[in-house]
């Protein structure tokens, strides 16, 4: 257990140690696990563009557009999550950071028109089932929680034409920026042009519409703030 969480802190997670209720067959299994996820990350890890650090996969993922990609030290993406990093700046990704499973992280929707990029910070979670459509450029700070199944936009369509269709008026992008120590609870929806300030809180099934100030704890939808911290 020791020996673990030395390693663990060695790996860049200073305040994190394993709990002392694990067995020692339930510890050989994440171990085990672990080393199939740190193979994967191996095999792929020489495509990207930027590599500091471990890098670990999860099962079924889909990674594309790899040479677009840099990632810190100790980076963990669950089973099943699809990255596109193909755009005009790619996407960055920080030291100790975890995507989990069935998250989906979209830069690109049309190549006539490529996204901008993504960058994730230092010491930031990713909840199961996330959407991330990185068309306007998104900037995600350090210590950043989502929440399952968040979802950020960083694009609108224009629809002021009645003469034409929604499809045939092009679109607009604003970018979304979330400072650093937000939390996103699950389900939360964030929308083009918005800002969320420094250690936030957004609550559970909320839609933010506009800027959240520093500070502020934020519910509803559209989201209005309710309380300062």
């Amino acid at each position: 257990m020791k020996l673990i969480n030395s390693l663990i802190r060695k790996l860049g997670r200073n305040d994190y140690s394993i709990d002392g209720n694990l067995t020692k067959y339930e510890i050989f299994l994440i171990l085990l696990s672990k080393g199939f996820c740190l193979l994967r990350g191996l095999l792929l890890k020489f495509n990207l563009k930027k590599s500091n650090g471990l890098f670990f996969v999860g099962k079924g993922c889909k990674i594309i557009n790899r040479h677009k990609i840099s990632i810190g030290k100790t980076v963990m993406i669950g089973d099943n999550v699809e990255i596109n990093a193909l755009s005009k700046l790619g996407v960055s990704i920080g030291n100790n950071v975890s995507i989990l499973k069935n998250t989906i992280i979209e830069c690109t929707g049309v190549i006539r028109n490529l996204g901008e990029g993504l960058t994730i910070g230092n010491n930031v979670g990713i909840a199961q089932n996330c959407f991330i459509q990185v068309r306007g450029k998104v900037i995600i700070g350090n210590n950043v929680i989502f929440g399952p199944s968040v979802s950020i936009f960083s694009e609108n369509h224009n629809f002021s034409d009645n003469s034409k269709f929604i499809n045939e008026q092009g679109e607009f992008r604003k970018g979304v920026i979330i400072e650093d120590g937000v939390w996103l609870a699950s389900n939360v929806t964030v929308l083009d042009g918005v800002k969320i300030g420094k250690n936030s809180i957004i609550g559970a099934g909320s839609v933010v519409t506009k800027n959240i100030p520093a500070y502020s704890i934020a519910i509803g939808n559209p989201a209005r703030v309710i309380k300062r911290r």
